[in-house]
């Protein structure tokens, strides 16, 4: 399994906010130049991010993004689960188009249907709060950069 860069950004996302003190605002571009990644990308992921409560954008001068959920509540299997569009590991996965001959008497579906399982129960036991544990050591990096 392999998450796309989508899902990567999102939780570098909230892990940057999560490291903020709670309701502090920062701006998307901030975030970008410490990150390296493009501000267009991560400006859709801050939107669709807000779109699922996550994070509340602020409009204006002074204005900026900020967490809306406290980093104990963001559950980072609800969060892949959101923003994985595909779940398809092998073709017979896909509900429509699968041309795999095998799939009548085939048993390895079953088994990465299993792992697909398990590689998920084991993203639903963390949160991003998990993740920020060692907020000072993680500022130290992160707000440097975006000085």
């Amino acid at each position: 399994m392999r998450l796309t860069l989508y899902t990567d950004f999102s939780l570098r996302v909230l892990i940057y906010l999560g490291t903020k003190e709670f309701g502090e605002l920062s701006r998307v571009q901030e975030i970008s130049d410490t990150y390296g990644i493009s501000k267009n990308h991560l400006t859709k992921v801050v939107h669709e991010l807000g779109k699922m409560g996550l994070v509340e954008t602020v409009r204006g001068r002074g204005g900026g993004v900020r967490l809306n959920v406290k980093p104990e509540h963001i559950n980072v299997g609800e969060l892949v689960r959101k923003t994985e569009d595909d779940f398809h590991l092998v073709e017979c996965f896909k509900p429509e188009g699968n041309l795999c001959v095998l799939t009548p008497a085939c048993r390895l579906k079953g088994a990465l249907q299993e792992a697909l399982l398990a590689y998920l129960a084991v993203l639903d036991q963390y949160t991003i709060a998990d993740f920020i544990v060692n907020r000072e050591e993680l500022a130290a990096i992160l707000f440097s950069k975006s000085l």
